[in-house]
């Protein structure tokens, strides 16, 4: 199968990523937020995404943060998420920024690209103080 690349992403991005299960991709597609764009092989790029998942989302333990409906509107908004969301920075991986790991989202919000949304300013403390304890 050939798959195609999407046009260059931006870090903060929240996009929807067939998040790998070992080597092979995850049949159900998932929030991720792009964490870092790697443009070596331009305009094939790479880029470093964090898991998301709608399960326990207040529940949070070392390198996670979560963006909740209730709590702050405009970065729910923002992120183009259909539940509450918790991003596991501990899970973060490098992965081709293609249609093998990536794919339009049912409503496509931001037309034919796996972008959902983006990451709010209001989060920007909460997602410094995961990617520290992620590291610690």
């Amino acid at each position: 199968m050939i798959h195609q690349w999407w046009g260059e992403p931006t870090a903060g991005e929240i996009v929807w990523c067939h998040f790998p299960d070992d080597i092979h991709p995850r049949p159900k597609p998932r929030p991720a937020l792009i964490l870092a764009v790697f443009d070596d092989d331009d305009p094939q790029f790479t880029v470093r995404v964090a898991y998301g998942t709608s399960q326990r989302t207040t529940t949070l333990h070392r390198g996670e943060f979560s963006v909740l409906r209730e709590r702050n509107a405009a970065a729910y908004a923002a992120a183009g998420v259909s539940y509450d969301t918790k991003f596991d920075l501990k899970q973060a991986l490098d992965l081709p920024y293609s249609t093998e790991w990536f794919s339009v989202p049912p409503a496509a919000p931001h037309g034919q690209t796996p972008k959902l949304g983006v990451l709010h300013p209001s989060l920007v403390r909460a997602v410094q103080a995961a990617f520290q304890a992620a590291r610690e």
